[in-house]
């Protein structure tokens, strides 16, 4: 599911990149130049293409075994990207011009620690993009039940009740001195798969900036 996942975040990621630098929307490097975390990195799903844009980029996984992973796939990749294994707090990692945690919030239990511990690793003037899914009755059918009864993520995976709404990840982010910007929806149909969505009822995608 997530490597179905990763196109549809990459196209959003692109499109707030190219708005909040002002970049080169042709540039095949958008990143180069810039400093990039991701938060929750498992295997380095968006690791990789993050430094492929140019991007100097760091990984951070609570889990060992998801950075030995990763850091395989990277070396046979040829691609030169800082893996860390442990919580974000005790790292030591300083500041980063990009910041990203997709599909971690909802596993956080508390969230207002785990954000504002994002912020203080975002530079003045960066940029934050988090996905997570919405607590709404149709994300506890579909991506709860649903999901979790065809196999597409092992149960248990998920709790409804940790899932937060756009308005509380807005207050939570707030709080951390950052301004949310729109969030859009990741939706799916039969016919398009995963795909961005002005429908938030599943799952969204959002960024935040200082200031």
């Amino acid at each position: 599911m997530l490597h179905k996942l990763n196109p549809v975040r990459l196209g959003f990621l692109r499109e707030a990149i190219d708005e909040h630098w002002r970049g080169d929307r042709e540039s095949v490097k958008p990143l180069a130049g810039k400093t990039a975390l991701d938060v929750g990195c498992g295997a380095g799903l968006l690791c990789e293409p993050l430094a492929r844009l140019g991007a100097a980029v760091t990984g951070v996984d609570a889990a060992n075994e998801n950075i030995a992973a990763a850091k395989a796939h990277a070396a046979g990749s040829g691609l030169a990207i800082e893996y860390r294994a442990g919580e974000l707090a005790s790292l030591g990692l300083g500041q980063f011009d990009l910041v990203t945690a997709m599909e971690v919030l909802e596993h956080v239990a508390d969230k207002q620690a785990f954000v504002s511990e994002l912020a203080a690793h975002l530079t003045p003037g960066g940029l934050m993009a988090l996905s997570t899914p919405n607590r709404t009755p149709q994300s506890r059918l579909l991506l709860i039940g649903a999901a979790e009864a065809v196999g597409m993520v092992p149960r248990g995976t998920h709790h409804w009740e940790d899932f937060a709404t756009p308005d509380e990840l807005r207050e939570l982010l707030a709080h951390a001195g950052l301004t949310m910007g729109e969030p859009r929806g990741i939706g799916f149909s039969p016919m398009k798969g995963l795909h961005l969505s002005d429908d938030r009822a599943l799952n969204y995608i959002v960024t935040a900036r200082t200031g």
